[in-house]
């Protein structure tokens, strides 16, 4: 495929995308509406936005390059992902009645509106936004770097540069509409790469006589590194505030939960995909010096150009709306809670729409700089989640399920999981014995948590004077509005 036609064609998509974007701009009038749709996003927004998040960077790109590698391994990325969204419905759909702005609302609402454990929350979740979009743009510079023949600093920043706009312009709105359109795009390009790829080695029957096509990862020594990163998976759905933006935005619980569970199901079905055409990419070539290449040579090398095309985008479709909904999250936690928790006062309602927009730039920024020294995307992702979510989902199905838990126990399990996380890199036999510190970690901030719980004070305020506590706070922000 020629660089410069794919380059052309790229242009043009993002460019579509922020004309999109600037004509839903025109109805953005203030924070709420930037940041969360004016919480009235229906059914087949919220689900078409949580189906491209969930079919990102990593199932493009990682989930290919983990078929391509370890066979039908490769399927355990989409299964962690299903679940950790089914779980998600069940465990967590109920809050969108508590009209939370933040995650970090969420966790302080389960600890009384403590703003110890909602500061630190705030921080982590920063940071973990500003780590899965870094993961989305290194992902997405293979596209550019490889196809394109672009350098690989230069195509990070065109990348980043490229779905910033259209963010940065149109807000949440733009989000979950340029997500619907791109899902629709993705799925159409996996199904045509898979379908290929099945008939570039002989046909359906061919794919159990494969090398790499046997389930041997269920077996022996590959069976709890394949659990693991599965579980890492699963763990990153439940603690990536993107997903709980989907919440907070949604007109509802019930669409919620709906949209959650059609997700979740979709999900499941979805995740052999990538681990075929990569075991088949193995099949036809298995000198790739980057395993991280294999979806890209299928698309580019081996699918006529048109198709190939077609797929590409819809690869770069699942990588940049799955950057996207991790941006404004991020922008949302930074204006709503770590703003408040640093200057003593919530920003000034009015001038949110241009706060949020600069915020998003030196967001993007930020993630920009952290993909610098990153060239493994799945290795990237297993070791953010194990640093800070760990500790974070124990920490929130701690304080919502269990009445003893203090907000002590919640700060232990969350700096728990991440120093668990820091001394397990530093033994190498660890880590190949558990394919990497997702399930160390989750075990270390549990047993944190619960012990630091059990010697500190049991938590006095009320559901309902915690509510109180959290509406007051952002009324501060709306009260602008009046003056």
């Amino acid at each position: 495929m020629s660089p410069a036609l794919f380059l052309v064609v790229f242009l043009l998509y993002v460019l579509t995308m922020i004309g999109l974007s600037i004509w839903i701009s025109r109805w953005q009038t203030s924070g709420e509406d930037f940041l969360l749709g004016n919480r009235s996003i229906p059914l087949l927004l919220v689900l078409g936005s949580t189906v491209a998040t969930m079919v990102g960077t990593g199932s493009s790109i990682g989930a290919v390059g983990q078929g391509y590698s370890h066979g039908w391994r490769g399927a355990m990325f989409g299964v962690g992902g299903g679940l950790g969204m089914l779980l998600l419905a069940k465990l967590f759909a109920g809050v969108r009645s508590y009209n939370f702005m933040t995650m970090s609302e969420e966790i302080s609402f389960y600890y009384g509106a403590n703003r110890w454990i909602k500061g630190l929350v705030a921080i982590s979740m920063l940071l973990a936004s500003i780590g899965w979009l870094g993961a989305h743009i290194l992902g997405g510079s293979y596209y550019l770097e490889y196809v394109g023949k672009i350098d690989p600093v230069v195509a990070k920043a065109i990348l980043a540069f490229g779905f910033g706009t259209y963010v940065v312009i149109g807000g949440y709105v733009a989000v979950v509409w340029t997500d619907t359109i791109q899902a629709i795009v993705l799925f159409a390009g996996f199904i045509l790469m898979a379908l290929f790829a099945v008939y570039q080695i002989g046909g359906p029957a061919e794919v159990s006589n494969l090398e790499n096509g046997s389930f041997e990862f269920l077996n022996g020594a590959q069976l709890l590194p394949s659990v693991s990163l599965a579980v890492a998976i699963m763990v990153g759905i439940l603690g990536t505030p993107s997903y709980r933006q989907r919440i907070y935005s949604a007109d509802s619980p019930v669409t919620v939960k709906k949209s959650f569970y059609l997700s979740g199901f979709l999900y499941l079905m979805f995740c052999f995909l990538p681990a075929l055409i990569g075991i088949c990419v193995n099949q036809l070539n298995p000198q790739l010096e980057n395993h991280d290449h294999a979806f890209l040579y299928m698309a580019n090398d081996l699918m006529p150009a048109a198709v190939g095309m077609v797929v590409l985008i819809a690869g770069l479709s699942a990588t940049m709306s799955s950057a996207s909904s991790d941006a404004i999250a991020a922008v949302a936690i930074l204006f709503r809670d770590v703003y408040e928790m640093f200057m003593g006062k919530m920003p000034d309602n009015r001038q949110m729409v241009r706060n949020s927009r600069w915020g998003l730039v030196a967001i993007m920024i930020a993630a920009f700089a952290i993909t610098l020294p990153a060239q493994d995307i799945i290795r990237y992702i297993k070791d953010m989640i194990s640093f800070i979510m760990s500790g974070l989902v124990v920490c929130t199905l701690m304080g919502k399920y269990w009445q003893r838990a203090t907000w002590q126990g919640g700060i232990a399990a969350i700096l728990g999981g991440g120093i668990c996380t820091v001394l397990f890199k530093f033994t190498p036999s660890l880590e190949a014995y558990w394919g990497g510190p997702i399930i160390p970690s989750l075990i270390c901030a549990s047993v944190a948590g619960f012990l630091v719980s059990l010697i500190t004070p049991v938590n006095t305020v009320t559901d309902a004077e915690a509510l109180t506590t959290l509406a007051t706070e952002r009324r501060k922000m709306e009260m602008h509005d009046e003056v």
